[in-house]
Order: C-alpha cells, then structure tokens, then sequence
C-alpha cells in the first residue's frame, strides 16, 4: 500500500488556531497592512482602499484560523472605513456602503474557502495516518507470517528427524509412528486455526486454554478425564501464545496417552501465574500414574514428547521441569 505524503507546509495546516498568539498576530498582521495601506497612499490611484487588506485577511485565516481571520478582517475593515473611503471617519453613504459591502462579501469567501480547505487538508492527513498505520501493519503481519511458517516448518521437520530415529530404532513400529506424527501436525494446525479464527481474537487466554484442552480430551476419547483451567487476566502476542498452545496440548496430550491407562478417570490441571522476577510459570498436572519405572524413552512416544516439550519451552526461552509424586507435573518458567 503506498501513500503520498503532504508538502510540509499543507501538512500542518493553521498552527497557531485557538491559541493567543493566534489573535495577537491577527492582531500584527492587521497593523502591517494598515501601514502598508498609508506607505502605498500616494503612489496608487484613487479607488483601491482594500489593496492590503485581502491578503492579510487571507494569510490570518490560513495561519491563524477561521476566528482569527475575521478579527483581522474586521480590523482592516474598519481601518479601511476609517482612512481609505470617503469621507474621512466613520461615514456611511450610498457609495461607501457599497464599498464595504464588497469587502465583506469577498473577505467571507476568502475564508470560508480556506475554511474547507483546511478540513479536507486535516481529513488528508487523518486518512494518510490511517493509511499508514494499515500499510505497517500489513508489514508486520506480513513478517510474522513469514517468521511462523518457517518455524513451523522446522518444527515439523524435527518432528520427521525425531520419528526417522524411532523408525530405524524399531521398524515395526512404524504405522504407530507415522500415527503420532500425523496427530501432532494436525494438532499444530488445529492450533493455527482456532488462534487465527475472527470469533477468537478477543478471547481471554484462559477461556482460550479451556477450549483448547477440551478439544484435546474430546480428540483423545477419554470420557472420564477432565482439564480444569486456572489462569489470570493476562495477554501474549500471538507467537508466544502459539508457543503456549502447543506445549499445553503436548503435555495433556502425553498425560492422556500414558498417564490414564486402561480407562481410568482424572483430572488434569492448566495453571499460569505470574513470579515475582518477571517470569512467568506454566503447570500442567494431572492426577495419573505418574513417570514410569523405566527410562522414557522405554515408552513409545514417552521420550519423544519430552523433547518437543522441552524444544517449544527453549522457544519461550523457558525451562523445563517435571514432578511425579503421585501423578505427573511439567512446569515451564519463562521470561514474561
């Protein structure tokens, strides 16, 4: 989007507008034309008492404002009255009647044209700050989007790396692990989506989380385990909100994987709350079996969610850290 700027001198129109200094150089600007009037009288013919007056009139209103400008064209007015119009005074005949009438007439036009013109100018320069902010915006999302994809898709291309090794750890597997892979990209698209539908951009990051858990429980099948999400009154951009979202859905989904065995029922808990260093501590907890006996990477699909978990919390610029006792808990402190 391009926008064209206004010459300087349009593009802040009446500077001195509803100020003192306004009226006194409508004031100043007045007493020049006058004099100029008395330097001029003499050298013009007879028939040009307002000669003076007009631009000074004009050069107020541009500078000064609408009220300004009829000040110092009521001042030239009656200082044109005064000297320059016969007869001398205050004098009011049929010819000087009409010669101040002209004046009014063409000092009223003057500054109601200027008038518009310096709202359509003030329009211009509302429209070309509107147009501006839009064009970086544009910019920035443009980046963004730009900065995501790529991340995603080295996310994703991890995720192969790290499926390759299981695969030639354990070929027979393979089906199993071509499933996990699949479901986690569908996860991170199902992510993209709902951070990027219009009904969710005002959304709290809590009533977000919930959504979001309890897609992850419906998705899993189990019936009887509930998410329960407490989270404050807080805001995230909307990368390290994604960052967020994917590693709460990997660690519920791993709790709902190993830590609910054979149907059995629980609850899993999201928390978020602010440190008093500026760092902030992301608990997800559940209430199952806990870690296994065996080394993680003894359990298919164990070890490999501990290390995206421990990937995405590295995008946080976080740490990860884990408790069993009974169940399991993964807390992530990063730099808010």
């Amino acid at each position: 989007m391009k926008t064209v700027d206004l010459p300087p001198f349009l593009s802040r129109p009446q500077p001195f507008q509803g100020t003192v200094l306004g009226i006194a150089l409508a004031c100043l600007i007045a007493a020049c034309a006058v004099l100029g009037r008395f330097a001029l009288e003499g050298v013009l013919p007879a028939g040009y008492p307002f000669l003076t007056f007009f631009p000074a009139a004009i050069i107020t209103s541009f500078l000064c404002g609408t009220a300004a400008g009829t000040l110092c064209a009521l001042l030239c007015g009656l200082a044109a009255w005064y000297w320059f119009i016969p007869p001398d005074g205050f004098s009011l005949d049929r010819q000087s009647a009409f010669a101040l009438g002209f004046y009014v007439f063409i000092v009223a036009v003057d500054i109601v044209l200027i008038h518009l013109m310096t709202r359509a100018m003030r329009r211009l320069e509302a429209e070309k700050r509107v147009s501006n902010a839009l064009a970086e915006q544009q910019r920035t999302m443009f980046e963004e989007l730009q900065h995501r994809v790529a991340n995603n898709m080295a996310f994703v291309a991890s995720l192969l790396n790290m499926s390759r090794r299981r695969l030639a750890a354990d070929p027979a597997a393979a089906p199993a692990i071509l499933d996990d892979a699949r479901n986690r990209i569908e996860t991170m698209a199902r992510i993209h989506r709902r951070l990027h539908d219009p009904n969710q951009v005002d959304l709290p990051v809590r009533s977000y989380l919930q959504d979001l858990c309890a897609d992850v429980v419906e998705t899993s099948g189990l019936s009887g385990v509930r998410c329960a999400v407490d989270v404050p009154e807080m805001t995230f951009d909307i990368r390290r909100l994604t960052t967020i979202s994917m590693l709460v859905s990997e660690v519920v989904t791993n709790s709902l994987k190993h830590g609910y065995p054979d149907g059995r029922g629980g609850q899993i808990t999201v928390s978020l709350r602010r440190l008093d260093d500026g760092q902030a501590e992301l608990t997800i907890a559940d209430d199952g079996v806990g870690l296994p006996a065996t080394p993680d990477d003894a359990v298919p699909g164990h070890g490999l969610g501990n290390r995206i978990v421990e990937a995405l919390a590295k995008q946080l610029k976080g740490s990860v850290s884990r408790q069993s006792n009974p169940g399991l808990a993964t807390r992530i402190v990063f730099p808010l």
